[in-house]
Parts: C-alpha cells; structure tokens; sequence
C-alpha cells in the first residue's frame, strides 16, 4: 500500500507532466492530413446504432473453403512454413499461383521470385507504389472521384495529385455513363507529369472500364512516357469474367505497369488484410527497398490459406466457371444484392445509377432536397445529408463528394450518396424497411 508521501510525490510527478512545456512539432507531411471520411461516418454508425450500408466490406459469413483452410493450418503446429517468417517478399506458395494465374491473364510469363509483391493489404502495396517512385514535386494523374487513400498518398511521397474529373450525363442511370475527357487528361500532362493511376472496377462509380477507354489510356501512358498504376483490387467483381480487360494485358502496357490485387476482396475477407503488387522487376525493386525495411514480410499462414484458396479455385475459373468461386459463385451473389439494392432506393425515392461490377452503388437523391429542407452546413450537400440520414433514419452511407479533390467538383457531385450492397441479407432487409418509409413519408 503507498504511503501518503509517496502518493503527493507521484500526483506532484503527474501535474508536472501536464504543465510540461514540451510540445514537439510532427513532421511537415503530415500536418495536412485530417482524419479519414471513414473515421467520421463509422463512428456516427456505430453512436446512432444505423443499419450499416456505408463501409465496404461484407458483414456475411466468410467463405467456409477459405477459412477451413486457415482452420486446417492451425491444427499443424510443426509446420513450420505456417508459423514462422517466411520468405520476406511473398510466401513462395502464393507468388507462385498468382504468378501462375497473372501470367494468364496478361499474356506475359510472370516471374514469380521477382515480379510479385505481398504486402499488408493493397493499401500498401499502393503506398510502396508511389513512394518508390514519386519524387518532390512529380504529378500524378488521378482520374476523379478517386479513392480518398490516393491523394495522401501521393502527398506523402512528395508528389502533387493532378485531378481528371470524369463527367457524369444528367439523369444518368447506369455507372458507364461516367466518362473521362481525354483531351481534357492530355491538356494537365507536361514535364512533371510522372505517373498515371487507373482504379478498375472503380470505386466508388462502379464503373468498368471498356477495352476502349483502356486502349486509349494506354495510348497517352505511351505518349507521355508514364508509370502506371493500375488497382485492379475489384477484378473478380465482374458479372462475367470475359469482361475485364486487366490494363497490364494491353500491348506494351505490361512493362510499365505496377498492378494491384487484394485477397481480401478476391475471397471476401477483407480482415486478412493481403494484398500484392505485380509488375515487371525493375518496377518492383524500389517497392521492394521500402517493403523489406518497412513490415519485412506479411503473417504466413494467411498467405498459405489464401495459396491455398486459388489453387484449388485457378481450374475450376479456366475449365469449371459454374463451381468457380471466383468466376461465377461471388459474381452471382453480388448481381442479386446488386439488384435488391436497386429496386429498394427506387422504393426510397432514391435513383440508382446502376453498376457494372464492384459492390458499390452510387445513389441520387436530388429529388428529396427540396422536402427534407436540411440545415446548410459549411460541408458539401451530401454530406449534410448522410449524416441526416444516419441520425434521423438509422441508415449509414457514404457522401460521394469526398471521393473529389477541389470544393468545386464536390458541390457539383453531392446530389449523390454511395452504398455497399454486399451485406447479409439481414442487412439489406433492414435497411429495405428503412428506405420503404422514407419513400412513404
């Protein structure tokens, strides 16, 4: 038991700290950079108890094959290979199958000791991407709305984002009505113009990207002589396979290309945190400099489980698709939440703008504005409005406008709110209830 002396000396010891006058400044990159959008809304959800359609990840039980895989290796405490390091750059058993399946995807034989990268997630991955490559004062073309890790991002390597906005027709209806301006992306390129980044399937449009738009990206990536960076991380979110066109598959584009991928998403578990950059050697080396001084190597017997996981799906996707997971089983689950979502916000008022892969869907609510009459707000509409949404109605979304870069295009996209459809469907029926009495009211 402390004696009294002893407690006045340690509350003595505490105030002194609290009246410090040390007060260290951090460093300047990361002065202006606030919290996350996802910071703000996943704490309202979660304070306002809203049925949850906001963050991107699913809320449905994992796939059993891929978890009794992991099951399986927790079993077998001798194996080595499951519990201990492993080889820093990628478990040899999954850069050997993604090696395998990309070098069929892109038409090119991947060297899987030298042209695969695992990293924690596909975040980093992106972060080793454009810090291994982006100097001071480099620009890096980012088509908006874009992801809203890119911009820090780049920021933090040095680099200045360049935004091309794409254009979205009046009372469009379906996520392939956003287009880029190619004359407008040409016009921001000169001498400092170093990367491009593509994101396809897109988040959050749900858009993806003909072979048509690709082939004209790759033209000015050619052109200009730039890196680029494509986050394929939706790429088995498709509804048939045959449609997406991977931009490393494109002539020539394999060797300037650092593409993304993320076993998160590829078997829906996003908790894993698994993702892996592809690219030829010489693109991959200063990813590869940061990464084996950074986290060194990723968790082993989740990159087993996950080599696992694709070998024993890769066959059934070439030869197999109707028992492919990854060609038809998460394809088919995400079109019918796909279409639930739909026919719900058009129950709500709402009009969807109808994606062709991913699992998000973009939502105008426009219409509603004048009805509701909401308190203005220094933030863009949509942000007044999600928060109105998650507050008065218990249904959490995602205000779009974050997805842009200058205040300008945001007021001009917050007519918008972005929702993840691949929820249990408890989920999506709770939220049905909502949105039905917000379509009465």
């Amino acid at each position: 038991m402390l004696s009294s002396k002893t407690f006045l000396n340690l509350v003595r010891t505490s105030r002194s700290r609290m009246s410090s006058t040390f007060a260290p400044k951090p460093a300047e990159r990361t002065a202006q950079h606030a919290a996350s959008i996802w910071v703000e809304f996943t704490t309202l959800a979660a304070e306002t108890k809203a049925v949850n359609l906001g963050q991107g990840f699913p809320d449905s039980p994992a796939p059993k094959f891929v978890t009794d895989l992991l099951e399986n290796l927790s079993k077998q405490p001798e194996l080595t290979a499951a519990h201990q390091y492993t080889r820093g750059y990628g478990h040899p058993m999954l850069v050997d199958i993604l090696a395998k399946m990309y070098s069929h995807f892109y038409n090119v034989q991947v060297d899987p000791m030298n042209e695969v990268l695992v990293t924690v997630g596909a975040y980093l991955s992106l972060y080793y991407a454009f810090l291994g490559w982006v100097n001071k004062g480099d620009e890096v073309l980012i088509i908006e709305p874009a992801y809203d890790c890119y911009y820090p991002q780049v920021k933090f390597a040095g680099g200045v984002p360049v935004p091309v906005v794409m254009n979205l027709a009046d009372g469009a209806t379906s996520a392939s009505q956003f287009t880029i301006d190619f004359e407008d992306m040409e016009k921001k390129i000169n001498e400092k113009t170093k990367m491009l980044v593509i994101n396809n399937p897109h988040n959050p449009t749900g858009k993806l990207f003909t072979r048509q738009e690709l082939e004209k990206l790759a033209e000015i990536a050619k052109k200009h002589n730039l890196i680029v960076i494509a986050d394929e991380v939706y790429e088995f979110h498709v509804w048939d396979k045959n449609d997406m066109v991977r931009f490393a598959s494109l002539p020539g584009m394999y060797e300037r290309t650092i593409s993304i991928g993320s076993a998160g998403k590829a078997f829906s578990v996003t908790g894993w945190k698994l993702g892996w950059a592809v690219g030829p050697k010489q693109l991959l080396e200063p990813l590869k400099a940061i990464h084996q001084n950074c986290v060194f190597t990723c968790s082993s017997p989740t990159q087993m489980a996950i080599a696992e996981a694709f070998r024993l799906d890769w066959p059934k996707f070439l030869n197999d698709p109707k028992n492919s997971y990854l060609a038809t089983g998460l394809s088919g689950e995400l079109r019918g939440k796909r279409d639930k979502l739909a026919k719900m916000l058009e129950e709500g008022n709402f009009r969807p703008i109808i994606p062709d892969a991913g699992y998000f869907m973009l939502a105008d609510y426009s219409h509603l504005k004048e009805g509701l009459k909401l308190a203005p707000e220094a933030d863009p509409d949509d942000f007044v409005f999600s928060r109105w949404l998650c507050r008065e109605k218990k249904l959490a979304v995602i205000p779009p406008s974050a997805f842009y870069s200058s205040r300008a295009e945001k007021d001009k996209n917050s007519h918008m709110v972005r929702l993840c459809y691949f929820k249990k469907n408890e989920t999506l029926d709770a939220a049905e209830v909502i949105l039905k009495k917000l379509g009465e009211e």
